[in-house]
Order: C-alpha cells, then structure tokens, then sequence
C-alpha cells in the first residue's frame, strides 16, 4: 500500500524545492484517479457547491454536504493528503463552533486537515482548531466567501494599501499555527514578498511560480468545465468534448438499435425457456398477480 503524505513530508518537500501539486476535486473515483497520478495533495472545496450543484456561489455549502463529499474523496486517496474546506459561516461565529466543525471533518469524512478563508479575523479560529490537534491551510487574497466585500472575484494586493493587509493576513495565519497557506489571485511580485515574510509553505492559485506549489480544480484542468475560466486556469485535456462524443454515440446506437448487442445481452438455456412458455401459458397466471390493469390504482386505504 502507498504511503499516507503527511505535513512533515510536505515541509520536507517544500523545503527540497520540490514544488507540490494540490488539486481541488469532490467525489470517490476522481480521487482515485488523480491519487494514483501521485498528486501531493486533494482539497475537497466549498466551490463544490457552484462546480457540481449549479450555485451561482460557494456560499450554500453546508457542513453536511461538504462532510459527504470530504467523505468520498478521502476514501479514494491513499496517498494525497487530503483536506476539507470550511464552508461558509461554519467557523466564524466562534472558536468552539469552529472546532466542533473541523472535528466532524475529521471524524465523519476521514480528512487529513481542514482549510479556511480570512486571515486576521480568523486567528482565533486557526489557533483553537490547531490546539484541538487539527491540521488547518489558511487562505488569503481572493477569498470567495467573502468576495463581496473585496469588490468582487478580482485580484487582490495590487496597491501598496492592499498588498500590506494580504501579507499581514498571511503572516497571521502562519503564527497562529497554519501548516502551510493558500496564496489566491495576487500579483507575482507581490506573492514573493510575502512568501520571504512566512514560515510555512504556501500554494499559489493565480499567484505566480514564488509559492511552495500550486492548485488548480480538477474540472477545470481537465476541460470537464465549460465556460469563461479564470486568468490563471490552463486546461490541460478536453474531456467535456470526449464526454460529449461518448454519450452522442450512445444516443445514436440506442435509436438505431446498435446497442445492446450480442455481447451485452445475457443468454439463457433453451431448455429454461421451454418451461418458462408453459408456465407463461397457464390460464391462471395473471390471476396470481397481485394487481390488473383494472384496478391497479384503485387502493383502499388502511383503516
């Protein structure tokens, strides 16, 4: 069996310079197969919500929906680690709330940690979830729980004024106990000025090569998504169009009677079909059945 990644591994390979892979995916046998790639590590994200369920935003994920899609994830990775997304409102309305929340990541759906958005704000949080021995990755920049109050799904740090407050976020996060921080839509230059100012790793989304590793998600990498994509998604296969290919056959062999074919029909002894005939001969036969066509429908109810 494949050995489990754990945070001294990650750190060890941070501090080799060997860049880690982090992929966002949300379900059992996407995970398989991009654990068996050998990526490093798999978020389950709150963006499961708009990915997967059609939201228009993350915001109504719900801690049980993530903790079934954490689940399912968790149990296709053997190797990455593997860490659920803190969805809205599941861990800023206090310190026991929020390690009552990563503790249900932990014990129902089998994550390696959790992550969550804000930085200052949420030390609180990080250093009460760290202390009851949970692994938590902060995230800074664009944060899309909140990217209203940020002015919208944009970049961020591209002033003076709003660099400073990115870097006192991420430096928050790592003193509070983070074991590494996502770096999201900030300029390059801006993301290594940072990165010099913290300990920990950090994984860049739209941040530039300075990072410990970059993420991206699976539906987007892999060309499953269709649509605008962000600045800084590169797709690197086409599967929508593969897809869309495979089911447009399907439709065709199913309309001309190409499918199913000899080979995907289960065949039975003919001697099995002469007593099946006899049977089915019987005059009695339909009045053993339970229902007519008559009265199908007409039930009474239970007293």
């Amino acid at each position: 069996m494949t050995a489990k990644l754990t945070i001294p591994d990650l750190w060890a390979m941070a501090e080799a310079g060997t860049p880690l892979s982090m992929i966002t995916c949300y379900d059992y046998p996407s995970a398989r197969l991009i654990d068996a790639a050998g990526v490093d590590i798999v978020l389950v994200g709150d963006s499961v919500a708009m990915t997967v369920l059609g939201y228009p935003n993350t915001l109504p994920a719900t801690m049980d929906m993530m903790v079934v899609f954490a689940g399912a994830v968790a149990r296709g990775c053997q190797r990455a680690f593997v860490l659920g997304d803190m969805p809205y409102m599941s861990y800023q309305t206090s310190v026991p709330e929020a390690i009552r929340n990563a503790g249900r990541f932990m014990a129902e759906a089998g994550v390696d940690g959790v992550k969550l958005e804000g930085g200052r704000t949420m030390v609180e949080a990080v250093r009460g979830i760290v202390n009851a021995g949970i692994p938590v990755m902060g995230h800074v920049g664009l944060t899309p729980q909140t990217a209203t109050a940020l002015g919208g799904m944009k970049a961020q740090g591209r002033t003076a004024e709003r660099a400073i407050k990115v870097a006192e976020d991420a430096i928050a996060l790592d003193r509070a106990g983070c074991f590494a921080v996502v770096i999201e839509a900030v300029p390059e230059a801006v993301t290594g000025m940072i990165v010099a100012k913290l300990d920990c790793p950090t994984i860049g989304i739209g941040a530039g090569n300075g990072t410990s590793g970059q993420v991206l998600v699976l539906h987007d990498l892999a060309g499953i998504n269709h649509g605008r994509l962000a600045k800084f998604v590169k797709r690197y296969s086409d599967v929508r169009s593969e897809m869309l290919r495979g089911v447009e056959a399907y439709i065709e062999e199913v309309r001309s009677g190409a499918f199913p074919a000899a080979e995907h029909v289960y065949s039975v002894d003919p001697s099995e079909l002469e007593g099946l005939q006899q049977r089915l001969n019987r005059e009695d036969l339909e009045g053993a059945s339970y229902l007519t066509k008559e009265h199908s429908w007409d039930w009474e109810p239970l007293p």
